[in-house]
C-alpha cells in the first residue's frame, strides 16, 4: 500500500497528528522492541570517527559536528546523536504534534542548548548546500512522493565527506520469517495499537504492514542503494537487523 492521495505530506500529518504523546512507547511495540537497537546502530554509523574529523566540521565554533536529523519526530535520534558526541543537532519534521512531544523530551534531557527542532519538509530543506557534517533520517522514504529526489535533497545539505545514515522497517528476506512478519504486521499490530493507543494507533497499525510491503515492491533495497549513489553518496552499505525487520543504511557524501 503506497501513501494514498496526491499529497503525501498531508496524509503523513493526518496519520501522525494524534500520536505524539504515546509515540515513544508505542514505537517500541510496533517494532517488537527493536527500535532502540536500530536507532543506536544508525547513530553509530553517522558518527563514525572518520566522518567528524576529516575535514574539520564546518558549522560549529567549538569544532564539534553539526548533524541534521530529518523526520525527527519526538527527537529520539536527535537526543541520542547529541548524547553520543554528535555536538549540535537540528531536528526537522513535518508534524508539529510530534515535534511538540520532541521539545518536551529535549527539555527533560536538559539539551535545549544543543538540540533545535524545526517544522519542515524533507523534500525542500531550508538550508544551504553543505551545511551539515552528518545527517540521519528515519522512516522517511515511504512517506514521500519521489524517494530518489528526496535523497538528492538530503545529500545536498551534507558537506563533502560527511556521513548519512537511515533507519527503516524492512521485510525479512527469509520466507519463514517473512511469513511470521506478515502475520505480525497484519494481525498483531492493528490489535495491539487499538488496545494500547486507541483508534489513532489502530489506524497506524493497519496501515503499516501493507505500506512497508508495497514500498519494497516498488523500491527494493538494491534500488535504494543505487538511488543513494545517484544522489552523490559513496561507500553505501546496509545492514539488516532483527531477522530483517529493520534496515540500516549508510554512506558518505562524495568529495571528502
Amino acid at each position: 500500500m503506497a501513501v494514498p492521495g496526491s499529497d503525501p505530506n498531508r496524509f503523513t500529518r493526518s496519520l501522525f497528528d494524534g500520536l505524539g504523546r504515546r509515540y515513544d512507547g508505542l514505537a517500541e511495540l510496533l517494532s517488537f522492541g527493536q527500535n532502540g537497537r536500530w536507532r543506536t546502530e544508525a547513530v553509530g554509523r553517522v558518527l563514525a570517527a572518520e566522518s567528524v574529523t576529516t575535514p574539520a566540521p564546518v558549522s560549529r565554533p567549538d569544532s564539534s559536528p553539526l548533524v541534521l536529523d530529518v523526520a525527527s519526530g519526538t527527537a529520539g535520534i536527535a537526543l541520542e546523536l547529541n548524547a553520543s558526541g554528535g555536538g549540535g543537532v537540528i531536528g526537522i519534521d513535518l508534524t508539529e504534534a510530534m515535534l511538540r512531544r520532541g521539545a518536551e523530551n529535549v527539555r527533560r534531557a536538559g539539551a535545549q542548548d544543543a538540540v533545535q527542532l524545526l517544522v519542515g519538509r524533507a523534500e525542500q530543506l531550508p538550508f544551504p548546500d553543505g551545511s551539515f557534517d552528518g545527517l540521519t533520517f528515519s522512516y522517511l522514504l515511504r512517506y514521500v512522493a519521489d524517494p530518489a529526489a528526496s535523497l538528492k535533497e538530503l545529500a545536498r545539505v551534507v558537506r563533502p565527506g560527511g556521513r548519512v545514515a537511515s533507519l527503516e522497517f524492512g521485510v525479512p528476506p527469509s520466507l519463514f520469517w517473512r511469513f511470521w512478519w506478515w502475520l505480525y504486521t497484519r494481525l498483531v499490530l492493528p490489535a495491539a495499537g487499538m488496545v494500547t493507543g486507541g483508534p489513532e494507533w489502530y489506524r497506524v497499525g493497519r496501515f503499516l504492514g501493507p505500506n512497508i510491503s508495497g514500498h519494497y515492491r516498488r523500491y527494493s533495497v538494491d534500488w535504494t542503494v543505487a538511488a543513494w549513489e545517484a544522489a552523490g553518496l559513496v561507500d553505501v552499505g546496509f545492514k539488516r537487523m532483527s531477522l530483517g525487520g529493520g534496515l540500516i543504511m549508510w554512506g558518505r557524501r562524495a568529495g571528502g
